[in-house]
């Protein structure tokens, strides 16, 4: 079709997904006037309405949603033969979206940016932070390269590079200190604070509990391990935090930390990416430094 471009199906394919010309204008870093045009254009082109516009949202018109739904599938083989390219060139360089949990980010994050911002001088890292289901999900949606989460996620789609192993430790009011170090059955029995649904560490702490069945135990929340570990100095229970986290979440709260002796629990970090990515090379060497720093840190 004449004068149609890839700026045309970017652009329609971002009003679908934010259902909203405002927030479309601003993920398409454009203004809305100009977002406005290029859609109006676009229907111009098309011969027929592809948004219904309202006050509050926008919905897209059967035809509108039929020309996103093949719009994703171009914007998709751009954006794989854009890596093909960025593969035959060699070192990694320009963007990489790259995702990572929360329960990772605040430990090994910041210097991993700066490892990775020594050894590719020319990459233009942009992180994001979010749960795992969320990073897979933009994951294969394409609107992240890689990410750094826990393994294993099992898709058939994703490939998994595993990067290093890490225990889990036990935090106790500083008064339990002197105390046995409690078996994984007694936990169950014990006020217990986890993580909030949808963090893959909660799971992980859920299952060496063995937690999934019904119990009498007094199971707590918190949105994050600084507040499970503040919580836990304020003599409201106990948790699990990964080792990494210790120097970072321990040191101001009056907290012990106490390591199983025997069957600890533990989690294998990983990077994950599409395998239909064509640079895997280039990703087993940003693999490589997440790893460098990550075993510094346990």
């Amino acid at each position: 079709m004449i004068g149609l471009t890839l700026k045309h199906l970017k652009y329609i394919n971002a009003l679908a997904t934010h259902k909203h010309f405002g927030r479309a204008a601003e993920a398409c870093a454009i203004t809305q006037p100009a977002l406005s045009i290029q859609i109006k254009e676009l229907e111009a082109m098309m011969g027929a309405p592809l948004v219904e516009r309202n006050a509050r949202q926008v919905h897209m018109t059967p035809l509108g949603r039929e020309l996103v739904e093949r719009a994703q599938g171009i914007l998709v083989a751009v954006d794989e033969l854009s890596d093909v390219v960025r593969a035959a060139k060699g070192p990694m360089s320009g963007r990489f979206r790259l995702g990572i949990i929360p329960t990772i980010a605040p430990y090994i994050f910041p210097n991993v940016v700066t490892s990775l911002a020594e050894q590719f001088p020319g990459l233009d890292l942009q992180p994001r932070e979010a749960i795992t289901q969320s990073l897979v999900e933009d994951l294969l949606a394409h609107k992240l390269d890689a990410a750094v989460v826990a393994l294993p996620i099992s898709d058939p789609t994703i490939r998994e590079f595993a990067l290093f192993k890490e225990d889990f430790v036990l935090v106790r009011n500083l008064k339990d200190d002197d105390k046995p170090v409690p078996s994984p059955s007694r936990l169950k029995e014990m006020k217990l604070l986890l993580l909030e649904e949808g963090h893959c560490f909660r799971d992980q702490a859920i299952s060496f509990c063995d937690l999934s069945g019904p119990t009498t135990r007094e199971v707590m929340e918190g949105s994050s391990l600084s507040t499970l570990v503040q919580m836990v100095g304020a003599g409201i229970g106990l948790t699990l935090i990964p080792e990494m986290a210790v120097p970072f979440e321990t040191r101001s709260a009056d907290v012990s930390v106490a390591r199983f002796k025997s069957k600890s629990p533990s989690r294998t970090i990983g990077l994950i990416w599409r395998k239909s990515n064509p640079l895997k090379e280039q990703l087993l060497e940003i693999g490589a430094v997440v790893r460098a720093v990550g075993q510094k840190r346990r």
